[in-house]
């Protein structure tokens, strides 16, 4: 990138750890999981998925906001909304910005999800097909992706350049890597980015378990304690354990930041984007460990330079190793320790990638790495995951790894700036 390098003037985070970004950032130090029983939809004996990681029902204090009340939600009935539409108030109260009339032309929207409303038309045709009734007309809207940016939009006044980038479980992260675009290209001073899913919805749940990517405890072991689930890199990794969660960081310019006396001490250095090319969910060795190099390379500095990756990490036995392997290929023996907070909060499929990047600026702020938890040593994966417990460390430069189904690759590298 350059010297005009994008930087973060404000972000929030809801996951299952909680609705406070300050207190899930406390809870994920202390190594606390946020993983519990399933209780989204109603659990038949049989069905196989019993965990997850939910968020919490919004607190009352929040209805002040006109996306909450009860009238607003009954059109807007999927769940993205209303949690997405609260990351961004109080990410844009954090940065400080007033979007007037006069700014909002300069303001991009890249808020996205990987999943969407689903929910809603799954309701909407179980309606249908049980009392014969046609779906209410706020039914399409719900389940339209790009929604959520353009709820957002509305939500703002933000008239720029808006999209929907959608990368699978890396959709956060490109959110991120688009509003960076349009801000270095001249389009837009300010951009709102971010992404946000809830697919604790019956069908996709099951659909995960049929393909053998979520968790699925080993024979005998059922009664294994939720929270021990989520294992990136251990040697007992069973899958991901399905989540919910959104985030919201919003990018400016320099110049835009400090002409508008905005503070800021992070910015987005580089980054780096790669297909596989390869297999519709398996990721590829030889382009995952490409996005990284081309990262660090775009942010003009070397691996040695990189103080902590935080790491994708599902918690699969093929995506670990992987990751694993590119990273070893490309740091050596100076690999450097590597965070895993799906450990902590589980898989917000594309809200993943901006939570973790959220949590990644918590701790170049205050110079420590949140713990990976429920780890036990893999002899295939000998990786410094800052197993267990929480590690003081001052970080200049982190990389953020983000992979999708599709082989869809992003990388960022964040500077701390002093």
């Amino acid at each position: 990138m350059g010297n005009g390098n994008p930087v973060i003037i404000g972000y929030d985070a809801i996951s299952a750890l909680g609705i406070d970004l300050e207190q899930q950032w406390q809870d994920a130090l202390a190594g606390k999981s946020g993983i519990g029983p399933l209780s989204r939809f109603p659990l038949k004996n049989d069905f196989p998925v019993k965990i997850s990681g939910q968020c919490p029902d919004i607190p009352d204090k929040y209805k002040k906001y006109p996306f909450l009340t009860a009238r607003h939600q009954a059109s807007w009935s999927s769940p993205i909304f209303k949690y997405g539409m609260l990351c961004v108030a109080r990410a844009l109260e954090c940065s400080g910005i007033e979007i007037t009339a006069e700014l909002a032309p300069r303001v991009a929207v890249t808020y996205s999800s990987a999943v969407g409303g689903l929910d809603a038309v799954l309701h909407a045709d179980r309606r249908l097909q049980k009392e014969n009734k046609l779906p209410p007309p706020y039914a399409n809207p719900n389940s339209c992706i790009n929604m959520v940016g353009g709820k957002i939009a509305i939500q703002t006044g933000a008239q720029g350049p808006i999209v929907t980038p959608v990368t699978a479980c890396a959709t956060g992260l490109t959110s991120m890597i688009t509003g960076a675009m349009f801000l270095e290209q001249g389009r837009a001073d300010v951009a709102i980015c971010g992404a946000v899913d809830f697919a604790l919805v019956e069908p996709i749940v099951a659909g995960f378990y049929t393909m053998n990517g979520v968790y699925i405890p080993k024979d005998g072991q059922d009664n294994e304690a939720p929270e021990t689930a989520s294992r990136p890199f251990s040697i007992n990794r069973r899958g991901f354990v399905i989540s919910e969660g959104a985030g919201a960081v919003i990018l400016a310019t320099p110049e835009f930041a400090r002409q508008n006396g905005l503070a800021f001490n992070i910015e987005l250095a580089g980054w780096g984007m790669t297909s596989d090319a390869h297999h519709f969910v398996a990721p590829y060795f030889k382009t995952v460990k490409q996005c990284m190099e081309n990262a660090i390379h775009d942010a003009g500095i070397s691996a040695s330079d990189i103080a902590a990756i935080n790491g994708h990490a599902a918690s699969t036995r093929v995506g670990d190793k992987v990751e694993y392997d590119a990273i070893t290929a490309l740091f050596g023996k100076s690999t450097p320790p590597v965070s895993a907070n799906k450990s902590l909060i589980g898989h917000p499929m594309g809200a993943s990638s901006v939570i973790e990047s959220i949590f990644s600026f918590q701790g170049m702020r205050d110079g420590i790495l949140p713990p990976t938890i429920n780890y036990l040593p893999d002899p295939e994966i000998e990786i410094d995951c800052v197993a267990n417990t929480k590690r003081a460390l001052d970080q200049e430069f982190v990389l953020k790894n983000s992979f999708g189904f599709g082989g869809c690759n992003s990388c960022a590298v964040f500077k701390r700036i002093t």
